[in-house]
């Protein structure tokens, strides 16, 4: 795989080494270093060692390459300290869905108990939607294919 950088991405800039980082994993394919905010201890990014901004901007074979990783540093993250109970495996694309580099990048942020320091929320809105507006939705999405 040929690499392409942005020289004007921190997240390229340290694949390329030209930013110091905690990295605990890389291959040709990916380099995966500790979240420097660490919303918990061992919060680690995953980034394709190429420069694209976000999931849509991936290939099959791009995805396969970064995706694929994901089960391995997953592993040694939660082999590298016996209080994680779980992880939260994140991507994040586009502002409004809380990206702020715009190089992709796969978040795992191991978890310790319920209460520790890191939320999400999932809100039921199925009240709002009908037969009609299920099939609507799911029928617009699979017109994509």
């Amino acid at each position: 795989m040929i690499h392409k950088y942005d020289d004007d991405c921190i997240f390229c800039k340290i694949i390329k080494g030209d930013v110091p980082s905690y990295t605990v994993y890389e291959d040709d394919d990916v380099k995966a270093f500790l979240d420097i905010s660490q919303g918990t201890p061992g919060h680690t990014l995953v980034v394709p060692k190429t420069h694209v901004p976000d999931i849509y901007a991936y290939d099959a074979d791009l995805a396969a390459a970064v995706f694929s990783k994901l089960p391995l540093i997953a592993r040694a993250i939660k082999a590298s300290n016996p209080e994680i109970k779980g992880l939260n495996i994140l991507n994040n694309n586009g502002k409004v869905a809380y990206q702020s580099v715009f190089h992709s990048h796969i978040h795992l942020i191991p978890r310790y108990t319920d209460h520790d320091d890191f939320g999400m929320t999932f809100k039921d809105n199925s009240s709002k939607y009908d037969e009609k507006a299920y099939t609507d939705i799911q029928n617009a999405i699979k017109a994509q294919f």
